[in-house]
């Protein structure tokens, strides 16, 4: 039997909703979770942006753009990547004694970080996809469950699946809306979530996560900023319900949802649900980040931050 949180319905600070207007944008954004691209969205140097349609320019940060804001503190796993892509690298012995080769040495290594980050979004998006199709499928929608199969076979990666069928049938899964795009006007973002669900008569939030596998062939742990994406879709005002026309609807899931993470591996899936007592503190540093956001972007519109400063005259 699941656990039955209670209802909570908490307010965040209040927050200027984003201004209509044009920007520079610049820097980049480190995203290291799955990436898909559902049709309102657009990728930009600082992350991913909604529409309000296909016809209409983006106007609002995803929830994982806002998420984004706080550091990453992976400078250590950075260096650990190049320094371990060096080592490894076949043609370092050669490369000794030619300066130009090993140039080009330290370029791969340098760039190990963002070849490994690419291929690990890449192989989400995949496990991701399969998820997608099986629930279009239970719910007599066109899907292509099959070649989606094929396709994580092809790179070796049907355990995923796999490990997914059994979970799927454990939890007696019943999709509701997969892939569901919300919005939320009054703090200004807007997301994807994975699935909406039924499971034991409970209304559930769920985020998929592509993981590898420890030493000891657990699957590998959720970070605790799951939650704050969960609660961020749970706190939805309005639901898509047709890109190109650019129709919502008032968002029917957001009233005491259980909260699921799913870590999906290829030798377990571990599910988990947010714990009720801490969704308010995750959904106040939620807003706080979106204040980050909205105070960068007025940033890069306003004037030059340093002026130039001339000596004193004699």
């Amino acid at each position: 039997m699941l656990a039955q949180p209670g209802v909570f319905a908490f307010p965040g600070p209040e927050l200027p909703r984003p201004e209509r207007r044009a920007g520079r944008i610049v820097g980049r954004l480190w995203e290291s979770e799955d990436m898909t691209a559902p049709m309102l969205a657009r990728a930009t140097d600082t992350g991913r942006m909604y529409a309000r349609s296909t016809r209409e320019e983006p106007v609002v940060p995803s929830i994982t753009t806002v998420i984004a804001q706080q550091p990453h503190g992976l400078d250590g796993w950075f260096g650990y990547m190049g320094a371990n892509a060096l080592a490894q690298d076949a043609g370092l012995q050669s490369a000794l004694n030619s300066p130009s080769k090993l140039r080009q040495a330290v370029q791969r290594a340098a760039n190990a970080a963002a070849v490994y980050r690419d291929a690990a979004a890449e192989r989400g998006d995949r496990v991701h996809n399969y998820c997608e199709q099986v629930a279009l499928r239970q719910l007599d929608r066109e899907h292509d469950v099959e070649s989606a199969r094929d396709l994580l076979a092809q790179n070796g990666e049907q355990a995923f699946a796999d490990r997914f069928d059994e979970w799927w049938k454990a939890f007696e899964v019943r999709p509701i809306a997969p892939e569901i795009t919300v919005w939320n006007h009054e703090v200004g973002y807007a997301g994807t979530l994975d699935l909406v669900a039924e499971i034991n008569g409970r209304t559930c939030l769920i985020d998929y996560k592509t993981k590898g596998t420890t030493r000891d062939g657990q699957v590998k742990p959720l970070d605790d900023k799951v939650v704050m994406q969960l609660v961020a879709g749970m706190k939805a005002e309005e639901s898509l319900v047709d890109a190109e026309a650019g129709e919502w609807e008032a968002w029917q899931h957001g009233a005491g949802p259980l909260l699921i993470a799913v870590a999906v591996g290829e030798t377990e899936v571990r599910p988990q649900r947010a714990n009720p007592e801490v969704l308010k503190h995750h959904w106040w540093k939620f807003c706080a980040l979106k204040r980050v956001w909205q105070l960068n972007q007025e940033m890069l519109q306003d004037s030059t931050a340093l002026l130039p400063l001339a000596p004193p005259r004699a």
